[in-house]
């Protein structure tokens, strides 16, 4: 896209593109070896434990003798696309006995400001040594 060789300067065809000159001559740096093997071995782990997230897989990897920080194992995880499986909570189910409220717009066109208002009444409760909200 942008030309080195052309007329106009580099700073110049990245602004007319919409685009910072910095990212014309960012290269990504690659994976490392170390990166690689516990890439490698993570994935093996997930196949053997699907349920383990970085916190276990960390775990794992430490009793395996890889000293690696739980962070790094979750970018890793995040890098390869590779996430814990678990059941997670359904809350689209109304609890049972909780009352449905209509909703009194359905039917009213708003055609001008004003004719609608809203309100929150969210509670905030005071703690100590804390000022505002």
């Amino acid at each position: 896209m942008i030309d080195r060789e052309h007329k106009l300067s580099v700073v110049r065809q990245a602004r007319l593109l919409g685009f910072s000159r910095g990212s014309v001559y960012y290269s990504p740096r690659p994976v490392s070896d170390g990166d690689l093997a516990q890439m490698r071995r993570i994935d093996e782990l997930h196949l053997e434990y699907p349920f383990a997230g970085s916190r276990m897989l960390q775990g794992l990897l430490k009793g395996e003798g890889l000293e690696t920080g739980r962070l790094h194992v979750a970018t890793l995880m995040k890098k390869m696309g590779i996430e814990a499986i678990y059941r997670r909570p359904n809350t689209s189910k109304p609890a049972p006995g909780h009352k449905i409220y209509p909703y009194l717009l359905r039917k009213l066109a708003v055609t001008r400001p004003n004719q609608v208002w809203a309100m929150d009444l969210t509670y905030s409760a005071p703690r100590p040594n804390r000022g505002g909200l």
